[in-house]
């Protein structure tokens, strides 16, 4: 199984880029994508992603963070979020489960300059560890981060 992940900064940005002639050239069975920057109504997808599952969680906020998973395997179940209103609202976390493990997609909210978001970070991190170990004691977690 071959799984990429990468943070796009931005997903119409990367469009423009090559990422089709990148996806076709790597051939992903999972794609994970962070910082989209996007709902998936607003990216005209590249044909190369035709054969996969799309699963986007965007941000509540307009062109901020996001992220998507693109699997080749229709997963059984798929999770947005932490179940945590206030860490929800950014769309920094997708859960698939997969017959043989479950994959996290996260981009990692920082702390700002001069550590502004510093307490929110530290609460995110906890609520973060804790979703990795309620899903870790069913099945093997993967999870790509950034």
């Amino acid at each position: 199984m071959k799984l990429i992940s990468w943070n796009v900064n931005g997903m119409r940005a990367v469009l423009g880029k090559g990422f089709g002639d990148f996806v076709t050239k790597e051939q992903p069975d999972i794609l994970c994508l962070q910082e989209t920057k996007a709902r998936p109504e607003q990216v005209p997808m590249p044909l190369e992603l035709g054969g996969y599952h799309a699963f986007w969680n965007s941000a509540e906020k307009a062109g901020y963070s996001g992220v998507a998973v693109f699997s080749r395997e229709k997963p059984l179940n798929v999770t947005l979020g932490l179940d945590i209103e206030e860490h929800d609202r950014e769309g920094r976390v997708l859960t698939l489960e997969f017959p043989d493990f479950i994959l996290v997609n996260v981009y990692t909210p920082n702390s700002q300059d001069g550590l502004r978001r510093l307490a929110y970070r530290q609460a995110w991190d906890e609520a973060f560890r804790l979703h990795l170990v309620k899903h870790a004691a069913n099945k093997p977690v993967i999870f790509a981060v950034i």
